[in-house]
C-alpha cells in the first residue's frame, strides 16, 4: 500500500481523536496485553510514531497491526 499525505493526514487525525479517550483505550491494551506498561503507553503530543515504535517492538506486530488493535478497541 502506497502511503500518501492523505493516509498519513488521516492517521495523524485518528491519534488525535483517540487521545481524547486515551486513558480509556490505554487500560483497555493493558487488560489485553499484560505485559504493556504506562511507560510503553505514554502518548505525548507530536510522539505517536515514537509510542507507536515502542509497541511494535514490545508486541512483535507491524505498525498496521498496532493500529488496528487500537481502533478496534
Amino acid at each position: 500500500m502506497k502511503i500518501t499525505s492523505q493516509n498519513k493526514k488521516n492517521e495523524m487525525k485518528n491519534l488525535t481523536e483517540l487521545k481524547g479517550s486515551w486513558n480509556e483505550t490505554k487500560g483497555k491494551l493493558k487488560q489485553k496485553f499484560a505485559l504493556l506498561t504506562d511507560s510503553d503507553l505514554l502518548l505525548v503530543e507530536g510522539k505517536q510514531d515514537e509510542m507507536l515504535g515502542r509497541l511494535q517492538v514490545k508486541l512483535g506486530k507491524t505498525k498496521s497491526e498496532i493500529q488496528k488493535v487500537i481502533f478496534d478497541l
